[in-house]
This record gives structure tokens, C-alpha cells and sequence, in this order.
């Protein structure tokens, strides 16, 4: 059997690209422009969101907003900031709950009804969608697609849903990266406000964070933009992404 596989190898591999291109999720972008897709998660929220948007406005950046209408709903203030800022917003879902428990119908519903609401509130057309932690379903990826929305993931994260060194989120953020990835960030915790309870919000400086990320793209002689902004001059590379 070993060698059978061994055989159809060269076969095998462009089929299993292919298909999983079909039932792909969003997770970096192929561009040869020095650039990396911003994404910030989990807003928005007073205070943080400001420290990010800050820290962007001077480096000349702009960035995803994958927002939780939880918090919107809260802060429609800091919503219109971010889109008077020029920066993209897309959805992250009604809460925080995971998506992979849920029914392909409920998925839809939800994802019907987030887009609607979302798109009241900013006044543009929301393209994309990021599933809370990440976690998916073929089922409820149809179903996001389903609701006109794409799944978008990441490549890359700062790991600041968690407590570590900020020496080392700028290590996991930055070593190896490269044009086209797409990096996750946050500017929010979500708590029981947000349907879930994900502990204690890390200590961290959201502001000195961003502006030590961006300082490292520049060294790496790369800029920090949105997925619309990049796909520009680029086109959206898909893999399959499932987790429960």
C-alpha cells in the first residue's frame, strides 16, 4: 500500500490543492507587493480599539476590523471611527460563540442576520467573515457561504489572547513572515457580554504592541494593509480549514 501511495503521489497532491481550494477558507493573500494583511478581532472596544487605530494612523496603515455586534451595538461611536480611519470592517459574528456547534441552519441565520445588521450600521457591503477561534464546519462553511460571506482565517498570529512576553508576540508575529500573509490580532476580549467567558483579558499595552508590529514590517521591508487593500494588487489564496 506504501508503494501505491508513493505512485500516485504527483497525482494525488494537485487533486487534494484543488479540492481544498473548493472548499476553502481565505488564509493569505498571493501578491508580489511587499505587503501583509492586518486583522484585528474581538471589537469593538473602548480604549483598545483607540490604541490600535492610533498606532496604525501613524505607521500609514490600514487593517481588517473582524467585529462582534455584541460590541458594536455597544460602541457604534468607535464603528464609524474605524471606517473614518479608511480601514475595512467585516464580521465576526453576532457574539463569540463557536460556530461548530451549531446547526447549518442556525449558522446561516446567524450569519443572514450579522451581515444585515452589520452593513445597517456601516453603510457599506460586508464581504468577509471570520469564525470565533477559528473553528468551523464543513457545514457551517457552507452555510457562511450560504449567507454571502467568505471565511477568512489566518496565517499568522501576535498571540494576544494570551499571556506572554511582549518580546515574544513580536517573535510569533514577525519571524519568517512574508508578503501576502495574514496576520491575526485583537482588539477586544470577549467576556459574558459576548455570549462566552474566555477568562482573564491579558495584560498587555495594545498600542505599544501594534506600533512594535508595524516597526517590524518596516524592517522587513514590508507594510501593513487590509484584505481589501491587498487584494488590489493581489488574489485570495484558499485552503481548507476545519476545526471543531
Amino acid at each position: 500500500m506504501s508503494g501505491l501511495r508513493h505512485a500516485l503521489a504527483p497525482y494525488l497532491g494537485p487533486m487534494v490543492r484543488r479540492h481544498s481550494a473548493v472548499v476553502g477558507s481565505v488564509v493569505a493573500v498571493r501578491t508580489t507587493l511587499p505587503q501583509v494583511v492586518l486583522t484585528y478581532d474581538d471589537g469593538p472596544t473602548p480604549g483598545a480599539t483607540e490604541a490600535v487605530l492610533r498606532a496604525l494612523a501613524e505607521a500609514g496603515a490600514t487593517a481588517t476590523f473582524f467585529v462582534l455586534l455584541s460590541r458594536v451595538r455597544r460602541s457604534p461611536a468607535l464603528l464609524a471611527e474605524t471606517l473614518a480611519a479608511g480601514h475595512e470592517i467585516a464580521l465576526h459574528g453576532l457574539d463569540h460563540q463557536r460556530l461548530s456547534g451549531m446547526s447549518y441552519r442556525e449558522v446561516r441565520r446567524r450569519s443572514l442576520d450579522g451581515k444585515k445588521e452589520l452593513e445597517d450600521a456601516a453603510g457599506v457591503e460586508v464581504r468577509w467573515m471570520r469564525p470565533p477561534y477559528g473553528h468551523q464546519t464543513l457545514a457551517s462553511w457552507h452555510a457562511v457561504r450560504s449567507a454571502g460571506l467568505e471565511p477568512v482565517l489566518w496565517g499568522r498570529s501576535s498571540g494576544d489572547s494570551q499571556d506572554y512576553p511582549a518580546g515574544d508576540r513580536l517573535r510569533f508575529a514577525l519571524d519568517g513572515i512574508s508578503a501576502g500573509d495574514i496576520l491575526l490580532g485583537h482588539d477586544g476580549h470577549a467576556d459574558a457580554g459576548d455570549g462566552v467567558d474566555d477568562g482573564p483579558e491579558p495584560v498587555l499595552d495594545r498600542y505599544a504592541l501594534a506600533t512594535g508590529l508595524l516597526a517590524g514590517l518596516r524592517q522587513n521591508a514590508l507594510s501593513g494593509v487590509s484584505l481589501d487593500n491587498a487584494l488590489s494588487g493581489g488574489t485570495p489564496l484558499r485552503a481548507a480549514w476545519f476545526k471543531r
